[in-house]
């Protein structure tokens, strides 16, 4: 008897993740790498992309497409396009598109100062357009593409402190899922990811009684790992979710139930 084929291989596959220094970014380009894809991931420090991408591709097997790193500023429109032209061209394609690139201005409104504002805005939501934009025409070309993007809890819910960075989040929302109606009879799939509170360098910094007091909303009684979103992200990038676009799937722990 034959053994069925694993969804989860994603040989062949030419996949984009901006932001994918660290955090979660990292996981998702790590993860996409050790499932067969050739990944590109972008950000704006040369020598942590670089050290990061020779970290992977160490750990890979020989017969692994391997990563690159790409020194790009989401939020600069043109720099975007010519990120994806300089894959197209060695590549031909861009399968996956992982839209987390994301940054935090925290501040209550009375403090929060306009450049807080735009450059919440200008990485977390037209970041995610102008790299949607860049990619959608050969996507749309070769009839098939999965464009995810990181949103977060915060986007649903609001946050004190956090009106610039809750926006952000909502705006990507509905951007995600207006192009899962632009695009899903090209067979491109549009789908949100809103993680909860993950383990990452920002929560391990934070005081341990915060910690506890955040554990204590999570039904899961636990922060989440960045496994926990790279595994729902390869989810939606494989066959098994040909048929699912335009949803938000809370990786939360129970924390926010709808």
């Amino acid at each position: 008897m034959m053994t069925p084929a694993s969804p989860f291989n994603f040989s062949g596959k030419v996949a984009l993740v901006t932001g994918g220094t660290r955090g979660i970014g990292k996981e998702l380009t790590t993860s996409l790498a050790q499932h067969g894809a050739r990944v590109y991931f972008c950000g704006t420090n040369q020598e942590l992309g670089e050290t990061v991408a020779r970290e992977i591709n160490q750990n890979l097997a020989p017969e692994s497409a391997g990563t690159s790193f790409i020194k790009v500023d989401v939020s600069n429109f043109t720099a975007c396009s010519d990120m994806v032209a300089e894959i197209t061209a060695e590549t031909k394609q861009i399968d996956f598109l992982i839209n987390n690139a994301g940054i935090t201005r925290d501040n209550l409104l009375l403090r929060l100062k306009e450049s807080d504002w735009d450059e919440v805005m200008d990485v977390n939501l037209k970041g995610g357009f102008n790299c949607s934009k860049a990619v959608v025409c050969s996507m749309i070309k070769k009839r098939f593409g999965r464009i995810i993007f990181l949103s977060s809890v915060i986007g649903l819910m609001g946050n004190s402190g956090q009106a610039n960075y809750a926006a952000a989040k909502a705006g990507v929302i509905g951007f995600g899922r207006s192009l899962a109606r632009e695009l899903a009879s090209r067979n491109i799939t549009s789908n949100i990811i809103a993680p909860g509170y993950i383990q990452t360098e920002m929560t391990e910094a934070m005081d341990p009684k915060a910690q506890e007091k955040i554990k204590e909303m999570i039904p899961a009684g636990r922060l989440g790992t960045v496994s926990d979103i790279s595994n729902a992200t390869l989810f939606l990038l494989s066959p098994l979710a040909d048929y699912i676009t335009g949803q938000v799937i809370q990786v939360d722990g129970g924390m926010l139930m709808a």
